[in-house]
């Protein structure tokens, strides 16, 4: 496929015309270098040799001497001039992703590597009971993590020495280099290899780091979990993730809260739903009931006649909000109890209450009768 695509016109390759600009054949090359370059194209096989062969017709193209004798002989010029396959390497760039680098990735002299890193971030996930999440709470967590070695304060160094300036880099980190390339001489940054970006050199290290200026300890971290979080709720908490690296910020710690269901209560974003039994005579004449709350009980005043399935609200006794004085309302449905034994007087009393309400209560249907008066209370 090199060689199908090496013998294609270099004009097409570019999809360019023959008159077109020194700018146009530059721009054009850029578009469809970073369309094909095999890190954008995984996946292709072929992506290597369509941006070999792009750089092979930009090589010849740009330069004015070599494209008037490509332009008169065709690839024989060309081929005659030795121009050939464009090899990365020789052009001064260790690979296809330094070419990648030098054009597309910033500043014209690719992306700099090595310089400040903010540590990784944590996450720790904690269970809460239902009360916890809605009240709020603190505790004490052990987490894992990289710090800076107390030894050598981070340096490195072994007490007593300090680390010296690389005499390669001169304490940059960074090394130049001028490469060749389709473009001209190009001033490239490199990482300095000597001290591996660092810009110093430690002769002696740190015995309890082994020269890293890191160390790995269990850390006792307070987490103050807010009043109100819900169940995936995610608390961060700055600064308290892994080391930064080359004088980086250090990462955050995520705390994502799982909490436990509750026997009483359900919770629907900041509202609270809860049942509560009544006897249908509370029910029918009306009463004053103390109902449960997260907070203790309540009372709660139910009206004569309410029906099955009722619900009243009680106002902020639901679940704050985060970082609010506000509250939601908690929601209580009543559910009307039945008696299931009666003796001879209630079921005397209950023919009586029918009689007196215009209901004819057949002899020896008393337990039809108390069916209706449960399918009436609890509907």
């Amino acid at each position: 496929m090199v060689a199908s695509l090496a013998k294609q016109d270099y004009y097409e390759i570019l999809g360019v015309n023959k008159d077109a600009s020194g700018d146009e054949i530059k721009e054009s090359y850029r578009n469809l270098a970073r369309k094909y370059h095999p890190d954008a194209n995984p996946d292709d096989p072929g992506a290597e040799a369509k941006f070999k062969a792009l750089s092979e017709a930009y090589a010849v193209l740009s330069d004015s001497e070599k494209k008037a004798k490509y332009d008169q002989f065709g690839h024989a010029g060309a081929d005659g001039q030795g121009f050939g396959d464009f090899d990365a390497g020789a052009a001064g760039f260790g690979d296809l992703n330094d070419v990648f680098d030098m054009f597309f990735g910033g500043g014209g002299g690719g992306r700099r590597r090595g310089g400040p890193q903010k540590g990784a971030d944590l996450r720790l996930d904690m269970q809460l009971s239902f009360k916890e999440a809605v009240f709020g709470v603190e505790r004490d967590v052990q987490v894992p993590r990289t710090e800076t070695c107390q030894t050598c304060s981070g340096s490195g160094a072994a007490p007593g020495t300090s680390p010296q300036k690389c005499q390669v880099c001169r304490g940059v980190g960074q090394v130049q280099a001028t490469v060749n390339t389709p473009f001209g001489r190009i001033q490239q940054s490199r990482t300095c290899s000597n001290c591996n970006g660092s810009g110093k050199i430690v002769k002696k290290p740190c015995a309890t780091c082994q020269g890293n200026g890191q160390v790995r300890r269990t850390r006792n971290i307070n987490v103050k979990i807010p009043a109100g979080v819900d169940h995936g709720t995610r608390v961060r908490l700055t600064g308290e993730g892994e080391l930064g690296s080359k004088g980086g910020p250090p990462g955050d710690l995520y705390v994502f809260v799982f909490v436990r269901d509750h026997k009483i209560f359900k919770r629907e974003g900041n509202d609270l739903f809860c049942e509560v039994p009544i006897s249908f005579v509370q029910a029918a004449l009306g009463d004053e009931i103390t109902v449960p709350t997260l907070e203790g009980e309540a009372v709660m005043k139910v009206p004569a006649g309410t029906q099955a399935g009722s619900v009243f609200r009680l106002r902020d006794k639901g679940v704050p909000y985060i970082s609010s004085s506000r509250c939601g309302d908690q929601h209580v449905r009543v559910k009307i109890k039945t008696p299931v034994k009666l003796n001879n007087n209630q079921k005397e009393l209950l023919r009586k209450f029918a009689e007196l309400s215009g209901e004819k209560v057949p002899k020896g249907s008393e337990k039809g009768f108390l069916n209706k008066v449960k399918d009436a209370f609890t509907g």
